[in-house]
């Protein structure tokens, strides 16, 4: 992956500058938080949802919120980024914020940093999958369900360890457990499975992720009055239901083929793409 110009604070910075000394926060303790946002044709998609997400994020943790530190402000600095890098037609966006520099579990002061940076996307994430997913459940780690689960902490080793051993298994992704052994979500996205024709997603309070495409469909799917849960979901739900798919910002939504010894079909996961999710992405 070629290096691109970030934005530290505020300031665009070239490839390769060292922006980050040994003792930031992030670095020692996962002491912060961050957005990954999709860009289409220089558009922020759901933009609305992210930063709504962010502000209660930096509400939740206790960050001191500056003037300056707007919605408005933040957009304005991911397109200039995302423009100097040509990154503007199909590109993801990674926004970390995290608590600065300093003490040891005490932070000396709580004023956001935050570093922007841009890649390019592959136009195949802005389509449904052709193959469906190959997942497993990885069962040596377990999320905790708290105040804090839903947020996308700069702590993420259950995610990354999931992801070595799901890459270590042959697997696309892997499902990731709380600590009553029922479904929180998958590496890098949120679960959703439909059983006896309800389509269902592990609630908030299950230790998931709070993703703002979850919350987009949730939307969708509850202003059409489909069936649907937001619940706990067991791994015998797992190994019952008809259909699984993942959703998250980056590719919207995948069709998952397989968990284990359970094969699924795929009736509603492309109508549900089609209605909601591909609208998002206008005429590509």
């Amino acid at each position: 992956m070629a290096s691109a110009y970030v934005n530290y604070n505020g300031q665009i910075y070239p490839p390769g500058t060292l922006l980050i000394s040994p003792n930031n926060r992030s670095f020692r303790y996962g002491d912060g938080f961050f957005e990954t946002i999709k860009m289409i044709k220089g558009r922020v998609v759901l933009g609305e949802l992210h930063f709504e997400r962010l502000f209660n994020s930096l509400e939740t943790l206790l960050f001191d919120k500056p003037k300056f530190f707007t919605a408005a402000a933040l957009q304005e600095q991911i397109i200039a980024l995302a423009t100097k890098n040509k990154h503007t037609a199909s590109g993801r966006i990674r926004l970390t914020v995290f608590r600065g520099e300093g003490g040891l579990y005490d932070a000396p002061d709580n004023h956001p940093n935050y570093l922007i940076q841009t890649w390019e996307m592959n136009p195949a994430n802005n389509r449904l999958n052709e193959n469906g997913l190959v997942v497993g459940v990885f069962k040596d780690a377990r999320k905790a369900s708290d105040r804090f689960s839903h947020i996308k902490s700069n702590n993420y080793l259950s995610y990354v360890m999931a992801s070595i051993w799901a890459k270590q298994q042959k697997l696309n992704d892997a499902l990731v457990l709380n600590s009553h052994d029922n479904i929180a979500d998958a590496t890098i996205a949120n679960v959703f499975i439909i059983k006896d024709g309800i389509i269902q997603t592990p609630a908030l309070t299950e230790g998931c992720v709070g993703g703002t495409m979850r919350r987009y469909l949730l939307q969708c799917i509850r202003k059409e009055a489909l069936p649907l849960q937001e619940k706990s979901i067991t791994l015998e739900d797992v190994k019952t239901a008809s259909e699984m798919f993942l959703t998250n910002a980056g590719y919207g939504m995948r069709w998952v083929q397989s968990c284990g010894q359970t094969n699924y079909s795929t009736q509603a996961a492309p109508l549900l793409y089609k209605n909601y999710v591909e609208p998002l992405y206008g005429n590509l």
